[in-house]
């Protein structure tokens, strides 16, 4: 079953030019992102999650990329939201190096199952010529549309 991340990200939920610079100040931005178009998402609740999960293991796991991501009880399907910062972000990636894309995700309980199914989405996406077009992407409906052609 292929999981349409165009669902995910909402392009509101796109930001392409990230005003934070370290992981604490981009997470706070996506979460806020996040919680404008759901309001389910009670922010501060979201937040304590995604740090929760990141106290295991840095989720900066791939080369200029980062996908934070965890389970939040006040929500019944998956959410999430895009960030992009040229500049980079000081993350404490695996590899130790800036992070230039951030995905995002909170995800319900009864739906966890499925956030594998996504998180293989993404490392495909990352791997085609539609991540660049996401990375330079004009507005954040081009880069939704890119999504949403991705398959």
């Amino acid at each position: 079953m292929s999981i349409l991340l165009s669902k995910i990200f909402d392009s509101r939920a796109i930001i392409l030019n990230l005003s934070g610079t370290t992981k604490e100040d981009v997470f706070t931005e996506l979460a806020d992102a996040i919680s404008a178009i759901h309001p389910e998402c009670d922010q501060p609740g979201m937040l304590a999650a995604l740090w929760e999960r990141e106290k295991k293991m840095s989720t900066g796991i791939a080369p200029g990329i980062a996908i934070p991501h965890a389970v939040y009880r006040g929500i019944n399907t998956v959410v999430g939201a895009i960030g992009i910062s040229k500049a980079g972000i000081e993350y404490d990636a695996l590899d130790k190096n800036p992070v230039h894309v951030v995905f995002m995700l909170a995800m319900g309980e009864f739906v966890q199952e499925n956030h594998m199914r996504v998180l293989n989405q993404i490392f495909t996406l990352v791997q085609t010529e539609a991540f660049e077009l996401i990375k330079n992407a004009q507005t954040a409906q081009e880069a939704h549309a890119v999504l949403s052609r991705f398959h």
